[in-house]
């Protein structure tokens, strides 16, 4: 018999987001009736970190799964898409060590309410805000763990999406271009009367945008909270989550995605406030030495100018996504307080992106 994974994370599930756990069952005897590991009710329990696709941990006597699902409410078009995410991580994980193993998939939303996949649990840590007190990491360490984790995403944009089935996902040249368009319409719809209109910054990036870097298998939501890190040798990674957003694209794009959310310790109080991930730690590179890391090592010759527009771009795609979950919270979609300041947010956001405008005049 082997033991349980452990349930770090995971907490009471929100009454907002419950759900029929025979009705969920009744469907796993159906779908999986090889596994007789999972012939009991599972007892339920979600994790509270990230704040798109909801991830609940089921636990059985000898192992634990995780379910992911949308959230309630209006969803934006084409996001939380169940089957694209799972029919990914699929591909993904025989060339890629760092993708968890998929169970199964249910686009009924009869169910439990959505649509929702299932997949294997990696039992490691999990970064959160802060790195736990107990890990005891020196300096040195966290720079190695730094280091380790955005190698995982420079590995990941390696990855041929010819060889590995994912090509379905390219919609062909202009990457850059669409990216641009796509959000400003997302952050048009979903914007409220108490957030900015980001029309100079949307110009701005209209104006400047780059020819394609590339078509790479890119993740389109890198972040310290989606690494799964090993309890033995917390500097080494074991794994990478959320593939809501995956795409083949521009690689640049990606890393100015992921460091849209990286806040180090010199930054401004107000902006510190909204840290969500451990980058502030002591060892932790800047967001400069990481962008120096990355084109050290893929090769990509990179200036200070031409760096803005990625920086730029990320931090107002930041932008579009935190309005399109604040939308949800101000017209009462949801009642997570966790929301409640993302319209600041929004306005730090935009603040930042003609910060960084106004040094490249």
């Amino acid at each position: 018999m082997s033991t349980p994974a452990r349930t770090d994370g995971a907490r009471e599930v929100r009454t907002e987001d419950a759900f029929d756990t025979d009705a969920l069952t009744t469907w796993i005897h159906a779908a999986l009736p090889d596994h007789h590991d999972l012939a009991t009710t599972p007892a339920v329990r979600q994790f509270s970190g990230g704040a798109s696709n909801l991830t609940y941990l089921l636990s059985y006597p000898d192992r634990d799964l995780i379910l992911r699902r949308p959230p309630n409410g209006r969803r934006a078009e084409g996001a939380h898409d169940m089957a694209r995410e799972y029919r990914v991580q699929t591909a993904l994980n025989p060339v890629f060590d760092y993708v968890p193993a998929t169970l199964a998939l249910c686009e009924d939303p009869e169910v439990i309410g959505t649509p929702f996949y299932l997949m294997q649990r990696l039992d490691g840590l999990i970064p959160r805000k802060d790195l736990p007190t107990d890990l005891g990491l020196t300096p040195e360490q966290v720079h190695t763990l730094c280091t380790n984790v955005l190698d995982v995403l420079i590995d990941l944009h390696t990855i041929d999406p010819t060889a590995a089935q994912l090509d379905w996902m390219s919609k062909g040249p202009g990457y850059v271009t669409r990216q641009i368009h796509g959000w400003s319409e997302r952050y048009r719809r979903a914007k409220t009367w108490n957030v900015g209109s980001f029309d100079k910054v949307m110009s701005w990036l209209d104006a400047n945008q780059p020819p394609d870097r590339g078509a790479v298998v890119i993740h389109n939501d890198f972040r310290f909270d989606n690494i799964v890190l090993d309890h033995a040798d917390p500097t080494r990674p074991i794994g990478l989550l959320d593939w809501e957003m995956a795409t083949i694209g521009d690689p640049l794009m990606d890393l100015g995605s992921a460091l849209a959310y990286w806040v180090q310790a010199d930054d401004n109080l107000a902006f510190r406030f909204f840290r969500r991930q451990p980058t502030h730690t002591p060892g932790m590179l800047t967001r400069h030495a990481v962008v120096e890391h990355y084109c050290r090592r893929t090769g990509i010759g990179l200036t200070d100018r031409e760096w803005a527009f990625y920086e730029v771009f990320g931090l107002f795609r930041l932008a579009a996504i935190c309005q399109q979950i604040y939308y949800r919270y101000h017209h009462k979609q949801t009642t997570n307080p966790a929301f409640r300041s993302f319209a600041i947010a929004v306005l730090l956001l935009q603040q930042r992106c003609h910060r960084i405008i106004g040094t490249t005049r």
